[in-house]
């Protein structure tokens, strides 16, 4: 099976190569292409590029693949492999490691995640996987807990034959990790931005730990408290949700 790894740290993070290594080590085919820099907190972004009608793309090798450095944004990377932009294009996406964790509604920012919600609307599952940020950063246990995961997802599928994961892993050894458990997505991630200070020319911002009290049994909480957590994703499309057209249209136009 060919599986899309990409990221949002860049082509140069340790975790890309971790996750990498573990996809090639679980018999599959890694295709490996990220962006050339940092694109943390750009979501489904598809721009800015350096040339709106060209992506430039450089060589280069990550833990012994050949890998793609790519000047675009994770979505757009994405988009590309599915027209078969480095190849026939994948089966399966992955994404990270992620150096921080994707919880709560940091997932609406997080371009890890979009990686894979990017993945599901052209029919392919996909799995983000993010770590608690430390030093030192232990990558290799995010990539075992994550292997049977992604064991799981080259033969699932959900409703709509689609199957969107988002893990999140603590930064401790494998042994010390609680457990795994299947959480929903708490209102507020594990980290927010807040205003640190603000003159005529601007205003200066920080990310912190989340200060507010947060849910139990959400994943924010429980990555906190040591479990790594995994969530389902909607699909792209949620055609089931029972909207009441009949209440906001009319035969005669909108009420």
């Amino acid at each position: 099976m060919r599986v899309l790894v990409t990221n949002d740290d860049g082509i140069d993070s340790p975790g890309l190569a971790t996750l990498a290594g573990m996809v090639g080590a679980a018999g599959h085919t890694p295709v490996v292409a990220a962006p050339v820099r940092d694109q943390s907190g750009v979501a489904a972004a598809l721009g800015p590029l350096d040339d709106s009608d060209r992506v430039r793309v450089e060589s280069a090798s990550v833990d012994g693949f050949e890998a793609h450095a790519v000047h675009a944004p994770t979505a757009l990377i994405v988009m590309l492999a599915m027209q078969d932009a480095f190849g026939e294009a994948p089966d399966l996406v992955v994404s990270g490691i992620n150096n921080g964790p994707n919880t709560g509604r940091s997932t609406l920012h997080s371009a890890t995640v979009a990686a894979v919600l990017v993945s599901g609307y052209h029919g392919r599952s996909g799995l983000a996987v993010s770590q608690v940020d430390g030093s030192p950063q232990r990558w290799a246990t995010a990539a075992e807990v994550a292997a049977p995961l992604l064991d799981w997802l080259a033969g699932a599928s959900g409703p709509s034959g689609v199957t969107l994961l988002n893990l999140n892993v603590p930064n401790t050894g494998v042994n010390e990790v609680r457990g795994l458990r299947k959480a929903g997505l708490a209102p507020v991630g594990g980290v927010e931005t807040v205003i640190t200070g603000r003159d005529t020319d601007g205003i200066d911002i920080d990310l912190v730990p989340t200060r507010r009290e947060l849910p139990a049994g959400l994943d924010s909480t429980l990555l906190r408290e040591g479990w790594a957590t995994v969530s389902a994703l909607a699909p792209p499309t949620a055609l089931d949700v029972d909207l009441p057209i009949g209440e906001w249209w009319t035969a005669r136009g909108p009420r």
